[in-house]
């Protein structure tokens, strides 16, 4: 059974600040399930725990577990030993993200493009002047694993935590709890972006020119590469989404 644990379990269960609050706990709960994150038969927090921890109430919670349920991703128990549980279903997991991708407008994808491009550009300046090369074990370990990673939702996940330590790296609170809050908001569709043929390998080589441009100190070279990587990734989403709606 899988466990939470760091970064991971603080972007699935940090508070929600979308003001449609029961979209925004069914997408959070919905991307956790597809990366892997939540694991089948994993049992949720109790609801009191579970709303807090969103910064939801309680109704909203139950409102987003009853979307849950019709999805067929939650079963609810009743009784002693009872509660909300994981339920992965036998849709495949490409087609399940392509109808989450639909709800996003061209614009919204976009809109969160250019924040996240900012934000990732600014950590890696920051980081390629701040970071000593012996600190970049994390990183480097991500890269290792994201190259050897079969499963498209492995590969989901680790390049949102390669985001988020790299932000780290920027040695730069406010930056890295923001990148945490972009990860838990593009979820699981970022899994979509790296499903083409070459798409994973294309992603490897410009993460490895991002990485040797923080370790050689070059700032403006690693913040362009950064930014490129997102935008590159954002427009797969967009291509995709306006495909889908042709």
């Amino acid at each position: 059974m899988n466990k939470l644990s760091g970064g991971a379990l603080h972007a699935v269960f940090a508070p929600v600040d979308n003001l449609a609050r029961v979209d925004a706990v069914v997408r959070r709960l919905a991307d956790a399930i597809d990366l892997g994150l939540l694991a089948d038969g994993e049992q949720l927090p109790g609801e009191s725990e579970l709303s807090a921890r969103l910064g939801v109430s309680t109704v909203t919670l139950r409102e987003a577990l009853m979307a849950l349920r019709q999805q067929g991703l939650v079963t609810t128990r009743r009784g002693r030993g009872g509660g909300s549980f994981v339920t992965v279903p036998d849709q495949p997991r490409e087609a399940r993200l392509g109808h989450r991708l639909a709800d996003w407008s061209t614009e919204e994808l976009r809109d969160l493009g250019d924040h996240w491009a900012a934000i990732s550009g600014t950590a890696a300046r920051l980081a390629a002047e701040r970071t000593e090369p012996g600190d970049l074990a994390a990183l480097l370990r991500s890269l290792d694993e994201f190259e050897a990673a079969q499963d498209l939702a492995a590969r989901g996940r680790i390049y949102g935590r390669f985001h988020v330590e790299l932000a780290a790296a920027a040695q730069s609170a406010r930056l890295t709890k923001e990148e945490i809050r972009i990860q838990a908001e593009i979820g699981a569709l970022i899994c979509l972006a790296l499903g083409e043929d070459d798409g994973p390998a294309s992603v490897a080589r410009l993460q490895r020119a991002l990485m040797r441009a923080v370790r050689d100190g070059d700032a403006e070279q690693a913040g362009s590469l950064a930014e490129r990587r997102v935008r590159d990734a954002m427009a797969r989403l967009i291509e995709l989404r306006l495909a889908d709606s042709g």
